[in-house]
């Protein structure tokens, strides 16, 4: 088969990179751009530790093929920290203790982050659908939903923490 060159926007960086045409967008993440946040998980779609946002909304990278990416905005967990600051969402997963092993973090952070961005305050069965593509081998999830909760409302989830904002 041979390579085609396509153009990748990637966390608001533009990639030039050569791909054949069935390299999925998560090959193409981990092993061309060394973009390792994304995690293959099942390959089958189902696990959601490969999810990224393809113009604002969460995809399996494992079942989009990099051609499709080309021209759309594509956001990794990568492109949540702001150099070694973490994002409110990302550090609530800290303060909250919802990373165990970590293999299901960037597709939880992901499923949060699109759930907040549309809905900055929403209740805990919201939260749980969202995540529900999700699979954690480690907790029980109620970590992980009060960490998402948290991040969009601090004052009505944690009144308590340190960290409101």
């Amino acid at each position: 088969m041979k390579k085609i060159e396509i153009d990748l926007n990637i966390n608001e960086t533009p990639y030039g990179v050569r791909v054949l045409p069935n390299d999925t967008l998560l090959e193409i993440l981990r092993d061309k751009l060394d973009l390792t946040g994304s995690k293959e998980g099942c390959d089958e779609g189902v696990c959601g530790s490969c999810t990224v946002h393809m113009d604002g909304k969460p995809v399996r990278s494992c079942l989009t093929l990099g051609l499709e990416a080309q021209g759309k905005k594509i956001k990794t967990v990568e492109g949540f920290a702001h150099g070694d600051e973490l994002s409110d969402l990302q550090q609530s997963f800290v303060d909250h203790g919802a990373v165990q092993c970590g293999f299901c973090t960037p597709g939880m952070l992901m499923a949060g982050d699109a759930l907040l961005t549309n809905n900055p305050r929403p209740d805990e069965k919201t939260i749980r659908r969202a995540l529900s593509g999700n699979i954690c081998r480690c907790t029980g999830y109620a970590k992980i939903v009060e960490a998402v909760a948290h991040a969009g409302n601090p004052q009505d989830h944690c009144p308590d923490c340190q960290n409101n904002k």
